[in-house]
């Protein structure tokens, strides 16, 4: 909170009434009549502003503008709203088979969601398929919900929910091989890894013919073996 003084007008008043009542009762055609009107309101005026204190008043500081969110932020929040619409979709079909693929959508996109901050470059490519994957399959979980609802059947009603639960296999599998692909870049950098320790291991004696993952293997089947 901020303090802000504001000063009274009444030692203006108090000054014009003491000028008035000095020109009602005195003569004001000599310069030294109009010097003691003058002397008098000015004396009044100080004695006023002086005796009534200023108003004080408290205003609230002005909010800092809030940063905009970072592009990692922005599909995060994109990530938790589909969520919350699948979830609701999930509650309100009544078709086991459907809400088990849509659990599987929900644990996938929140993954895809996930890499944002862990590698901001794969932004731009999780970015599309949020713009494009999430609000289609969102979509099709929405005309599967108001054909359920109906609660009868009918040839084009069954056809076009089987298409969708369909559908939702093909997204599934869509959405499980954008994560991998997020992750291709790790896996090559964890490969370049491992060659480089399987170098740095063959010099210094440590290991003679078989690669590290051969080693690795070797330990984990001796340890079964104990």
């Amino acid at each position: 909170m901020r303090q802000v003084k504001r000063k009274s007008a009444l030692p203006v008043y108090i000054a014009a009434g003491v000028f008035a009542v000095y020109a009602l009762v005195a003569p004001l055609y000599a310069l030294h009549h109009f010097l003691i009107a003058a002397v008098l309101t000015a004396a009044a005026w100080l004695a006023a502003d002086k005796l009534i204190k200023p108003r004080i008043e408290y205003i609230p500081e002005p909010e800092a503008p809030k940063a905009p969110p970072t592009p990692a932020e922005e599909i995060a929040a994109q990530a938790r709203t589909a969520r919350s619409e699948m979830e609701r979709l999930a509650a309100s079909i009544g078709s086991a088979a459907v809400r088990e693929k849509i659990e599987k959508l929900i644990t996938l996109s929140d993954a895809i969601a996930k890499d944002a901050q862990d590698d901001p470059s794969d932004i731009p490519q999780i970015q599309k398929f949020q713009n494009y994957f999430l609000p289609s399959t969102i979509g099709l979980l929405n005309a599967y919900d108001r054909m359920d609802s109906l609660g009868v059947g009918g040839e084009n009603i069954d056809s076009s929910k089987q298409r969708i639960l369909q559908m939702l296999n093909t997204e599934a599998a869509a959405f499980q091989k954008q994560l991998d692909a997020l992750y291709q870049n790790d896996a090559m950098d964890l490969d370049a890894d491992i060659q480089v320790m399987e170098k740095l291991l063959a010099r210094e004696g440590l290991i003679a013919g078989d690669s590290l993952d051969d080693m690795l293997r070797k330990a984990r089947q001796e340890g079964g073996n104990k």
